[in-house]
């Protein structure tokens, strides 16, 4: 019996247009979806995702900073689907801070863990649209 997987004769140049086409839907699709959730908090309710500390510090609620959270999501979303070279970044380090935010309070750290391993893949999208267009 053979164990080896054989795909069909796909070379990594002809598969990296269709992974980078996934990557962007998955990595436009999700952060205007999840931001646009917190106006509705349909999925959970997202404040109770924050820190406690920064809570403390803001200037206004809770719930206000979710709503300019929602805005920033929604943008760096339509950001990676119109210019994925540059919205990968922005998404990429955008879950790095949440993700460090959750471990700084010490809850949530499967989320935390979650949100640092979708930052390898808006980072594999950034450089794979980097790859596609390399004069831009």
């Amino acid at each position: 019996m053979q164990t080896d997987l054989h795909y069909p004769a796909d070379s990594s140049a002809t598969a990296a247009p269709s992974v980078t086409q996934v990557l962007r839907l998955t990595y436009g699709l999700i952060p205007i979806v999840a931001g646009a959730d917190k106006f509705t908090n349909l999925l959970t309710n997202w404040e109770a995702y924050l820190n406690p500390a920064i809570v403390a510090m803001l200037p206004f609620s809770a719930h206000t900073f979710m709503l300019v959270v929602g805005i920033i999501e929604i943008v760096a979303g339509v950001l990676v689907l119109w210019r994925p070279r540059i919205g990968a970044w922005v998404v990429m380090a955008w879950l790095i801070a949440i993700a460090l935010t959750l471990i700084t309070s010490g809850r949530y750290l499967d989320v935390a863990v979650r949100d640092l391993a979708m930052a390898v893949g808006a980072w594999s999208l950034a450089r794979l649209s980097a790859g596609a267009h390399p004069h831009h």
